[in-house]
């Protein structure tokens, strides 16, 4: 039997890539399947949320939304630190770069490591990767909630951490006049979850249930496409929490009884693949889902960094 390729190492062609306005001044970026990113104008300024992985792929959204508004960009929100979201921050010329508190301290702490991983598993993200000038470090921080007054009759914008989830330092974006959110990755719209630096419990409880309870009616989620109507919302957030259910289920279940960590890969991918096997990312995310879940109900408080060479062995153990 052939080996799967590591990864997305082989996931090499160019996806379609789309902006759409969901309202007077807010912009969703997606390309099917691959990580999106927002903008919301103010008065005379824009918050641009993600700055994808290379300063080269960001300029590829920017000059997009370059076709609607010439506003220059005050604030640059990361909703967490993995490389593919961050690494393209320069491109922005942004005069804040905003993230959560633990979100500045993965930087610091695992930044560099998961520079190299991601461009491992997803070199086709990292164009022209000499393009990134080094780390991005955030220049607000904040714990637990920052408003930003857009100005000019558009209302508030709310940056918000709903809890543990996807990372330890996750953020939503959200307009409450508009009941338009972007989730980041704590929820995906048509494609698989990334959990390998994940809280599974928190996020499928009182993380989901915060979301939830927000009653947006667009939700722009880390991956896939726009949620519109508050239908397409919930069936986002339940797909999200469905994700986790039966993962935590079934690793809790092989690991209880004395089975093995391929075992417990075996019994998810078993469980997922019928509903989520043909959606982006499924493939190459599982085996590092299950290790980071088996970790989590082993004992293993934060998760473990990942480096280049633990990814190819988790990789090697489970999908070789």
């Amino acid at each position: 039997m052939t080996a799967k390729a590591f990864a997305s190492s082989a996931d090499m062609a160019d996806k379609r890539q789309t902006l759409d306005v969901l309202a007077d001044g807010v912009y969703a970026f997606t390309a099917e399947g691959d990580p999106n990113a927002g903008a919301i104008e103010g008065e005379d300024f824009l918050v641009c949320f993600e700055a994808l992985a290379t300063p080269v792929a960001a300029g590829e959204w920017l000059a997009r939304l370059r076709e609607h508004t010439r506003k220059p960009v005050r604030y640059l929100v990361l909703s967490h630190y993995h490389a593919v979201r961050v690494l393209g921050a320069s491109a922005f010329g942004a005069d804040v770069v905003v993230a959560h508190d633990k979100t500045r301290e993965l930087i610091a702490e695992r930044g560099k490591e998961d520079w190299e991983s991601e461009f491992g598993r997803m070199p086709r993200l990292f164009k022209e990767p000499d393009s990134i000038p080094g780390l991005t470090w955030p220049a607000l921080t904040f714990s637990e909630r920052l408003t930003i007054d857009l100005g000019g009759g558009r209302g508030d914008l709310v940056l918000w951490h709903c809890g543990r989830g996807h990372t330890e330092g996750d953020l939503v974006a959200w307009l409450p006049e508009r009941r338009i959110l972007f989730a980041g990755d704590l929820v995906e719209a048509q494609a698989a979850l990334y959990t390998g630096d994940a809280f599974h419990r928190d996020w499928a409880t009182g993380t989901l249930d915060r979301i939830a309870a927000l009653g947006a009616e667009t939700l722009v989620g880390g991956r896939g496409a726009v949620a519109q109507g508050r239908e397409a919302v919930d069936a986002a957030v339940a797909q999200t929490r469905m994700f986790l259910e039966v993962m935590i289920r079934e690793v809790g279940a092989v690991r209880d009884a004395g089975g093995t960590l391929k075992q417990a890969f075996e019994a998810v991918h078993e469980r997922l693949a019928p509903r989520f096997g043909g959606w982006p990312i499924f493939e190459h995310c599982l085996p590092f889902d299950v290790s980071r879940l088996w970790d989590e109900l082993s004992g293993v408080e934060r998760p473990r960094i990942w480096t280049a060479a633990r990814d190819r062995e988790v990789w090697d153990l489970l999908q070789g």
